[in-house]
């Protein structure tokens, strides 16, 4: 949400347009630094800004607004002790964010978008569409307050959540900078995961931000039938241009890009799938990721059985492909993206 009335959101400023802004209102750019920091720590009432003038905090009030998501539901893992979040935005609106816990550190998986109007077949986020872009400020006080909230550090963030990232292109790239600034979380590039279903029309602009972060590519499926059928953004753009894409990109950027793969029974893992995968990857010294696939109420898909999970994998690594089998976490609190906002939307918890 953009504004609040007339009011803009500060949090999705950067310093820089901190001090443009001060400057504006006659007073000290210095302040900005003051003032980024108090954000960059949670604080979500001027009037808790002390080491600012009563004055300018009126005037900063005045012109702008703070706000401090809800938490409208908090489930902890009894499995693993990830913990999924369901936020209320100022507008009423609602969305999830995840806290997961791994040995080289903890990882939050935000979302971009209320809804998302990408159309995935076996995906939670989709039912009911776009409802509107996350500002950058709303995806950086994801990451915020669940570590405020669950009193875990934050070394990593993949944008995996609900949403099409790329979809929200301008305010995902002022996220990114708000949380690599030095004055602010400092959160590395090289920890950053950005996720796509392949809106390869935005591929050349992102590697012209030439960003360190890992471009994670929702494939899903091999071929442009079984694509097309499960994830409509193909339809228009087809796997082979896909491909070209990751190549141009992985070219440019020198950065490995990295295969999402959501293995469905019956539907995109057979071996020949497998054996076409593995031509896709080594095409662009691609990574793959197994993701054993969470079921959603509202969807009919199962997940590949362990038999075919392994004969999945014993093809791509017979065929030299680098693959691993992301670990299931929180399969007790409702892990896929949007079935918690679903079944709070169910209940009447949630505007949208």
């Amino acid at each position: 949400m953009t504004e609040s009335g007339a009011k803009q959101n500060i949090v999705s400023l950067l310093p820089e347009e901190l001090e443009a802004e001060l400057t504006a209102m006659g007073e000290p750019r210095f302040r900005a630094k003051q003032i980024f920091g108090w954000i960059s720590r949670g604080v979500r009432e001027f009037g808790q800004m002390s080491n600012l003038p009563k004055a300018l905090r009126e005037k900063l009030a005045a012109r702008f607004f703070l706000y401090e998501p809800k938490v409208l539901s908090r489930q902890v893992s009894a499995i693993d002790g990830t913990i999924k979040y369901l936020w209320e935005l100022a507008d009423g609106n609602a969305l999830e964010t995840v806290v997961m816990s791994y040995k080289h550190g903890n990882t939050v998986c935000v979302s971009s978008q209320v809804g998302c109007r990408q159309g995935c077949a076996f995906c939670a986020s989709t039912i009911g569409g776009l409802v509107r872009n996350l500002e950058a400020g709303e995806i950086l006080d994801e990451v915020l307050f669940s570590r405020l909230d669950s009193g875990k550090p934050i070394s990593n963030i993949v944008l995996m959540g609900i949403g099409e990232p790329l979809d929200n292109f301008d305010n995902v790239m002022r996220f990114l900078r708000l949380v690599n600034h030095p004055d602010g979380m400092n959160i590395g590039m090289r920890h950053i995961s950005l996720s796509t279903c392949g809106l390869i029309e935005r591929f050349p602009e992102l590697a012209a931000q030439d960003l360190q972060l890992t471009l994670s590519v929702s494939l899903h499926a091999p071929d442009d039938e079984t694509r097309s059928k499960i994830m409509p953004a193909n339809r228009g753009r087809g796997v082979d241009a896909l491909i070209a894409a990751c190549r141009a990109y992985y070219e440019q950027t020198g950065r490995r890009i990295s295969f999402e793969y959501a293995m469905i029974d019956g539907v995109n893992d057979s071996p020949e799938q497998a054996r076409l995968l593995a031509a896709h990857a080594k095409s662009v010294a691609a990574h793959v990721n197994l993701i054993p696939l969470n079921h959603v109420e509202e969807r009919a898909f199962r997940p590949s059985t362990p038999e075919h999970l392994k004969e999945f994998i014993r093809i791509l690594e017979q065929q030299g492909v680098n693959v691993t089998v992301r670990r299931r976490l929180g399969s007790d609190v409702d892990a896929s993206c949007g079935q918690l906002r679903r079944r709070m939307q169910a209940r009447g918890g949630t505007q949208t």
